[in-house]
């Protein structure tokens, strides 16, 4: 059983892992594009590339409430209002 397979399932999802296999083959993906290459600060790579449509996201469904959005993301909202000016979107 890989890591992935212990994600918990959202109540009414048909497909649990679906986020994971997203991002797994995005990796593969990636990975394919390098010819063979090394390559560095992956973990880096990914958050930059994953955290700012999650906050958007997240933030657009809890209709711009901020406190709201905060406690789904299991941040405070001091954290998340640093987050949202990082990425320019307040």
């Amino acid at each position: 059983m890989d890591a992935a397979s212990k994600v918990p399932a959202r109540p009414g999802a048909q497909t649990p892992h679906r986020l994971a296999e997203h991002v797994r083959a995005a990796l593969d993906d990636y990975f394919g594009t390098l010819n063979g290459e090394d390559a560095g600060d992956i973990y880096a790579l990914v958050m930059a590339e994953v955290e700012r449509p999650l906050l958007a996201c997240v933030l657009e469904r809890c209709g711009g409430n901020q406190t709201r959005a905060a406690s789904l993301l299991g941040l405070n909202r001091a954290t998340l209002r640093k987050k949202l000016r990082a990425h320019d979107l307040l």
